[in-house]
């Protein structure tokens, strides 16, 4: 009991971290488990929070698993949302929204290739404000996600389109590495951190 009390733990724990759908057979990849079993115990997992009445429900959406808040808390929680939503953008936000308008389409991972940091904070945060949004997911192993910038991003920054964002300086080194993650464009810290400024620099329209 002990044992599988620590599984679900870890469970929990991933989930949490994931911040979005993950299938059963992910998680008994990474706990080295089967999946029968890993099932279940995500079962136990969501009764657990329904007998306790928590804010938050563990669901299976087509065969996913995802941790979401109660129904009976929604207007709550929109509220909150949207007093985060008009609070200004962050240095940090400001650097990740560079990287994406950049590279045009990126995944969690290369942004947090880049910063060195976790960036789901941020990432939440732009797509809340509307600046970015999913675009799809690779064709490649767990499926990443991909993340490109909005019309109201554009519109924010007085911009008609990405091309017309000004010029970052490249590296060989930026290069190689751009073109070892399947991307076209990428800049070093520097390069970012311009871009940042840049941007913020440029903010303009709708109020961020």
């Amino acid at each position: 009991m002990k044992n599988e009390n620590n599984v679900i733990a870890k469970l929990e724990a991933m989930l949490f971290a994931s911040g979005e759908p993950v299938e059963a057979v992910r998680l008994a990849e990474v706990l080295e488990l089967d999946v029968e079993n890993v099932t279940k115990m995500l079962g136990a997992l969501a009764d657990n929070y329904d007998e306790r009445n928590s804010g938050l429900r563990l669901i299976r959406i087509d065969g996913k698993y995802q941790f979401c808040t109660r129904e009976e808390y929604a207007d709550d929680v929109r509220r909150l949302l949207e007093i985060k939503k008009n609070t200004p953008l962050s240095q940090a936000a400001f650097e990740v929204l560079a990287i994406v308008a950049y590279n045009k389409t990126v995944t969690k991972s290369f942004i947090e290739q880049i910063r060195g940091v976790d960036c789901s904070g941020s990432i939440a945060n732009l797509v809340q404000k509307g600046l970015i949004e999913e675009k799809g997911r690779l064709d490649l192993p767990g499926r990443p996600l991909v993340y490109g910038t909005t019309d109201r991003f554009l519109r924010c920054f007085s911009l008609n389109s990405l091309d017309d964002l000004p010029d970052l300086p490249k590296t060989e080194d930026v290069e190689q590495l751009a073109k070892d993650n399947g991307q076209t464009t990428l800049f070093d810290e520097n390069d970012m951190n311009n871009g940042a400024s840049e941007l913020a620099g440029e903010e303009a329209g709708e109020e961020l």
